[in-house]
């Protein structure tokens, strides 16, 4: 039976996003996205808190290498060159520039997963910052590093994201660390 297949988080994930694309995230139940990836309801609370989760599930991979990067990084590297380190080492949790499309538009339709974003981006925030903080930056230089951090990643991340785009993440986000600091010299 395919329930028994293995990679049932990859399916549920797959089946989701499929079924949001062709039915909208509103209109698809968690029993839905189970069928169609061939699993129980059961299975898919055992990889997901809710449906919502299937979009941000990451989230936790994400922060641990970003956070992981900015404390390993060596002590001569200025601050928002440690905090982009994290950037660049979060870079390796971002699923395939299509999936990352696909989730971005689901995202951008529904104004409740957008705070749910927000909030996903504010708690990685402050972990960049108690991590500055731990490498003796003074506040607020700390959460203002972190906070210029995340909008490099976000432009970054929304240009790479973008159907013209053929660039890198990593390259997007050097050049647009690059933008900002001649804007800011």
């Amino acid at each position: 039976m395919a329930r028994w297949d293995p990679d049932s988080r990859g399916r549920l994930r797959q089946a989701a996003f499929e079924l949001f694309a062709a039915r909208g995230y509103d209109d698809t139940t968690v029993e839905e996205v189970a069928k169609r990836a061939g699993l129980t309801e059961r299975t898919f609370f055992r990889h997901f808190s809710d449906k919502r989760e299937v979009l941000f599930a990451g989230s936790a991979q994400l922060q641990e290498a970003m956070v992981g990067a900015v404390a390993s990084a060596p002590a001569s590297l200025s601050p928002i060159d440690a905090a982009v380190a994290g950037i660049e080492a979060g870079a390796a949790q971002l699923p395939d520039v299509a999936t990352a499309r696909q989730r971005q538009a689901i995202i951008s339709a529904h104004p409740e997963l957008q705070e749910r974003e927000l909030i996903k981006f504010a708690s990685l925030s402050t972990a960049i910052a108690e991590t500055l903080r731990e490498r003796g930056l003074d506040e607020p230089a700390a959460s203002l590093t972190a906070e210029v951090a995340l909008a490099v990643f976000r432009t970054a991340f929304e240009r790479w994201v973008d159907e013209a785009n053929r660039r890198s993440f990593p390259e997007l986000v050097r050049d647009s660390l690059d933008q900002l600091k001649a804007v800011t010299a």
